[in-house]
């Protein structure tokens, strides 16, 4: 008999804090029908000052079906917390979600740059990616360097070897979610092993909070800047018209029922 769930969360509070967070705005986002278009980042809303999206895209998920993918994996992540004694634990897990979340995200948009620029690729201008996997990849890939006899469990029967998960989960999601987007899962792959390698190091409580701060000011700057500020944005058109794989339920709890209808220009990270 497995451990009571409360048990579970109070060993790994911030893994839980950030489910919490990511499934209270799937729910906002289901509540108020807000499009991936309003809150997703794509390079054309980027160049526009809507640096903001950075953050909102990352921790955004239209899609049941893709939250329940990265929740599950990122609850499996969540024995960074109890690795105190390897260097990790809570406050290391938090200093570096902080990393991931913002340095995959510059990089998203500068392959995007880059394609857009250089390789005159006009449709990575208006790609627009949303969700956690980002973070996700990343500390999939920190785990497989630091911990490599570590398993990855998805959906509570699924387990992966974490030395080759990223790549594996990688190809997994490909399957399940054609719109998968490859570049925000690379980015949080190579952030993952800059981090792990030591390329990016010395994260403490004094440079989190000085990150943390930086990102509120850019991140209310940006708002004002691209005249979201009023937070207009938040009213807008329905997306049901299945944009993203989409689950419901009809008749009974038995009776399963799954839409899977890409949409052109859309990416799940």
């Amino acid at each position: 008999m497995g451990r009571p769930l409360f048990y579970e969360i109070l060993e790994k509070p911030a893994t839980s804090c950030f489910i919490g967070i990511c499934t209270a705005i799937w729910f906002i986002i289901q509540k108020k029908n807000i499009g991936y278009s309003h809150v997703g980042l794509s390079y054309e809303t980027a160049v526009e000052g809507h640096h903001w999206r950075i953050i909102t895209s990352a921790f955004s998920h239209i899609s049941v079906l893709h939250l329940v993918f990265n929740m599950s994996a990122l609850w499996s992540l969540g024995i960074v917390e109890q690795l105190g004694r390897m260097g990790m634990g809570v406050a290391y897990y938090l200093h570096y979600t902080l990393v991931l979340i913002v340095l995959s995200g510059v990089l998203v948009l500068g392959m995007y740059h880059l394609l857009v620029q250089r390789f005159k690729l006009e449709y990575f201008r208006r790609v627009t990616a949303v969700g956690y996997s980002c973070v996700v990849f990343g500390w999939m890939t920190i785990l497989s360097v630091k911990q490599p006899s570590s398993k990855l469990e998805l959906f509570g029967f699924l387990s992966l070897p974490i030395s080759f998960a990223p790549f594996e989960s990688l190809i997994f999601t490909s399957i399940i979610v054609p719109q998968a987007s490859f570049l925000g899962h690379l980015s949080g792959i190579i952030v993952g092993y800059s981090v792990a390698w030591g390329l990016i190091h010395g994260m403490n409580n004094f440079w989190a909070l000085t990150m943390l701060g930086w990102i509120v000011v850019i991140f209310v700057f940006s708002l004002k800047r691209s005249g979201a500020y009023d937070f207009n944005f938040l009213e807008i058109e329905s997306v049901t018209d299945p944009s993203f794989p989409s689950i419901r339920f009809i008749g009974n709890s038995r009776s399963l029922q799954m839409s899977m209808i890409p949409v052109e220009g859309a990416e799940l990270v």
